[in-house]
C-alpha cells in the first residue's frame, strides 16, 4: 500500500503566495503549499496536501489524505478535438500520492463526462490520465507512464516507466505492464506483457505472490493460462472449455469474463507466436 507524507493538520493551512478562488470548497485539515493555484469547482476533502506549485481546475474532486506534489496539473480541459467545453468532471479518491508533472484530466461527452480514480494509488512522475479513463485502487503508473482517452485499469494494476496505453483499452486486476511497453490491446487480469507492440508472457506470477495469493491459487492460473492460450481451438472455445474445467477457481473465471466479455472495443493482447509462456 502507498501510504501519503504522514502530516497532520488540525487547521486548514493556505500559503499566502498561493491563489484560491472562492468557488474553491476546502475539507478539514487541508494544507495548500506556496504558488498553487485552485480554480473554477474544485473540492478537497480532509487532509489533502499540495505541497507546491500545484495547479488544480474544472469540476474537480480530491479524496481524503490525498498529497499531490509540484508542478501536477489536475483537472485542465481535455486534450481532445471533440471536446467543446461541455461539463467535464474529474474524481480523484482517497489516500493517493500524486508525483511531480503528473497530468490528470476529466471526461469528454463520448464517455460518460467523467474521468475517475480510485484509492491507495501511486503516480509517479510524469505519468499521465487522459480524458475518460477509469481507474480502481492500489494502481501504479511508474515514472512517465501514459495513459491515452477511455482507459480502464482494474485494481492493483502496475503500469511500467515509458509505457503507452491506446485508448479503451482495458487492463485486469492485477496485471503488470513491463516498461517501455507500447500497449494496443487488451490485457487480462493476472496477465504479464511488455514489449513494443506489447504481447502476452504469461501471468504476474511475483506480483501474485507478494500480494500473498496461495502456492495452490498461483499454480492454478499458470496451467489454467496455457489451457487457455495454448492449443489448435479458436480462443473462444478453449476459454469456453476451461470455464468449464476451472468452474470453482474464481481466480480463473475472472481471466474467463475477462476474455469473453461484450465490453471489449480493442482486441486481446495474446502470446507472441514462438514465445514459450
Amino acid at each position: 500500500m502507498v501510504e501519503t507524507l504522514n502530516v497532520k493538520f488540525s487547521e486548514t493551512q493556505i500559503h499566502p503566495t498561493a491563489v484560491v478562488e472562492p468557488t474553491v470548497k476546502l475539507g478539514k485539515g487541508v494544507k495548500i503549499g506556496p504558488y498553487c493555484v485552485l480554480s473554477g469547482d474544485v473540492i478537497l476533502e480532509d487532509e489533502v496536501h499540495l505541497i507546491s506549485h500545484v495547479v488544480i481546475a474544472g469540476h474537480t474532486t480530491i479524496g481524503a489524505k490525498t498529497t499531490i506534489y509540484p508542478f501536477a496539473s489536475i483537472g485542465h480541459l481535455p486534450q481532445d478535438l471533440k471536446h467543446k467545453g461541455e461539463p467535464s468532471l474529474l474524481k480523484i479518491g482517497k489516500h493517493n500520492v500524486i508525483r511531480e508533472y503528473v497530468t490528470m484530466q476529466g471526461g469528454t461527452e463520448g464517455g460518460g463526462l467523467v474521468t475517475t480514480i480510485g484509492n491507495h494509488c501511486f503516480f509517479m512522475a510524469s505519468s499521465h490520465v487522459a480524458h475518460d479513463c477509469t481507474l480502481g485502487n492500489h494502481i501504479i503508473m511508474a515514472n512517465c507512464a501514459t495513459l491515452a482517452g477511455h482507459v480502464q485499469v482494474a485494481d492493483y494494476a502496475i503500469i511500467g516507466g515509458l509505457s503507452a496505453i491506446h485508448q479503451f483499452v482495458r487492463i485486469g486486476q492485477h496485471a503488470i505492464i513491463g516498461g517501455m511497453s507500447a500497449v494496443e490491446n487488451d490485457v487480462i487480469p493476472y496477465g504479464s506483457v511488455k514489449g513494443d507492440r506489447a504481447n502476452l508472457y504469461g501471468i504476474n506470477m511475483v506480483g501474485l505472490k507478494r500480494r500473498n495469493f496461495t502456492r495452490e491459487t498461483v499454480e492454478c492460473l499458470r496451467i489454467a493460462y496455457k489451457d487457455i492460450f495454448e492449443g489448435s481451438l479458436p480462443l473462444k472455445d478453449r476459454a469456453e472449455n476451461a470455464a468449464q474445467k476451472y468452474k470453482d477457481e474464481k481466480t480463473v473465471q475472472e481471466i474467463i469474463e475477462f476474455i469473453l466479455s461484450s465490453e471489449a472495443k480493442r482486441p486481446l493482447c495474446v502470446p507472441k507466436a514462438n514465445v514459450t509462456n
